[in-house]
């Protein structure tokens, strides 16, 4: 089938960008488009229609190629969790976890067979694929088991854009030792370079293009410039990047930046409202008084929950909320506000039963069935009737504490949904937690919710009536394919 692969020289060379705007930009020529990644590691993650689990960034690409996400757009996904271990999801499941060594000693022949499955089944389906690649396409100590790069490239025979970072300096020598360090047939492959995250004027880097070109026989197709779009990154490292949005906000929001974070995508539509400030917090920062903390989802929630302890962050979250503090847990920050949390089979390392945040009346085992679907409900709070969707990703079961237990706090909260099994709230409207992710893609939820905090501020409302998120994703999709498109010259890669 008709293909395009997309390598970088480097992890974040913008691999996911180019083959994002690709998507969008093909899909508008009338190609019937799917995005293709066959190992991925990542903690943000996503739930197809089907219950499947792939990761986020090839979510947006399908979106991006205007289709459903689908587990064969990322077979592998490798969620870490820390010891050198990951939790490996094949075709969209959960199969169990596994080390590093004995991942690269025995599942490759397993990974290939999935690979190959899925690149078929989307043969059937689709016109063209764009396949990303990951990390470097060079690795040569880890070449002759890469699932993810020059191998895709040779089994679809697909012509290779080589995506460069020109922000980190070097491109030259990275682009140079890059095609130095590929078989001669990986070689060949290669039909195109891009130069990304530019800053200046392209005439002082012509001659070092025409040096290139000469030099390699390859087009520099593109010089993309510095981006500023924000699309989900894979990994929490980007959040290292991340400064906070909208300075002159009227709310700030203190999301704590988890060790082991997890599908921090769902924030991305509050980044995306002009009235607040997002805040990453490490659990060794200090936490001030923002207008509302989020405990965001986790890969390891009884880890994390205990690094909030022994930093002292768990303490300062609750003299927080004594005085006065919002809190909202997504996922295993819902998990972490409760009573306590078991494991009693030992799935995430830690066997036995650990103290929560107790803020919430709730109480978690987790288990080895992870829930992972597509849901929709109404809300309850903080106004009544508003449709949300959303999806679960979790490993754990939770219960209120019945009442009549303990200091019966049960009594002072309300489900958040009409769905009871997706969230509470307490009566202030100052502990909210829920399992759904993408909560805030709900556009007049979301507003509501902030008017609770605005209203906290003596500020005015916002309107409510907004479209959701996914509406605003759409026309940024489009903006970044115009902006791409206007700097690309792709005419080597589709060639008959």
């Amino acid at each position: 089938m008709k293909a395009i692969m997309v390598v970088g020289t480097t992890s974040h060379a913008g691999k996911s960008l180019v083959t994002t705007a690709l998507c969008r930009i093909l899909s508008r020529r009338g190609w019937r488009v799917a995005p293709f990644k066959g190992q991925n590691m990542a903690l943000n993650a996503y739930v197809t229609n089907a219950g499947a689990e792939i990761g986020y960034a090839q979510a947006v690409q399908a979106w991006a190629a205007k289709v459903a996400p689908i587990a064969e757009m990322n077979p592998i996904l490798l969620k870490p969790q820390g010891d050198m271990t990951s939790q490996v999801i094949l075709r969209g499941r959960a199969i169990g976890r596994i080390e590093a060594k004995e991942y690269y000693e025995k599942f490759f022949d397993t990974g290939w067979q999935a690979i190959q499955e899925s690149l078929a089944r989307l043969e059937q389906e689709f016109d063209l694929l764009v396949c990303e690649g990951a990390g470097s396409p060079a690795e040569i100590n880890l070449k002759h088991r890469d699932l993810t790069n020059m191998r895709v490239a040779k089994h679809l025979n697909a012509p290779t854009i080589l995506v460069a970072d020109i922000e980190r300096g070097g491109v030259f020598a990275h682009i140079i030792g890059t095609l130095e360090l590929l078989d001669p047939d990986e070689r060949s492959l290669i039909k195109g370079i891009i130069i990304n995250k530019f800053r200046g004027r392209q005439e002082l880097l012509q001659s070092g293009i025409d040096w290139l070109e000469e030099r390699t026989g390859i087009p520099v197709i593109g010089v993309l410039p510095m981006l500023d779009q924000a699309f989900p990154a894979e990994d929490s490292l980007s959040l290292l990047d991340r400064s906070p949005t909208n300075s002159a906000a009227a709310l700030t929001i203190a999301v704590i930046r988890l060790p082991h974070i997890s599908n921090f995508t769902d924030f991305d539509p509050l980044e995306s409202e002009e009235s607040v400030k997002v805040r990453y917090v490490s659990p060794k920062d200090d936490l001030g008084y923002p207008d509302a903390v989020i405990l965001p989802g986790t890969k390891t929630t009884i880890t994390d929950m205990m690094a909030l302890q022994r930093s002292g962050m768990a303490e300062a979250i609750k003299n927080y909320v004594h005085a006065g503090g919002t809190v909202l847990g997504i996922c295993g920050g819902f998990q972490m506000m409760g009573e306590y949390l078991a494991d009693p089979e030992g799935i995430e390392g830690q066997d036995g039963r650990y103290k929560g945040l107790e803020l919430v009346p709730i109480r978690t085992v987790i288990t080895n069935r992870k829930i992972a679907r597509q849901r929709e409900t109404s809300s309850q709070y903080p106004q009544v009737g508003l449709p949300i969707s959303g999806y679960e990703l979790h490993q754990g079961r939770t219960q209120l504490v019945p009442a009549g237990e303990g200091d019966n706090k049960a009594a002072q909260f309300d489900f958040l949904f009409e769905d009871k099994s997706l969230g509470i709230v307490d009566h202030r409207q100052a502990l909210w937690g829920t399992y759904l992710h993408g909560l805030f893609d709900n556009g007049p939820w979301r507003r509501a919710w902030l008017n609770c905090l605005r209203q906290q501020r003596g500020l005015g409302s916002l309107p409510t009536g907004v479209a959701n998120y996914r509406e605003q994703r759409e026309m940024m999709l489009d903006v970044l394919a115009d902006s791409v498109e206007s700097y690309l010259d792709l005419t080597p890669l589709l060639k008959p």
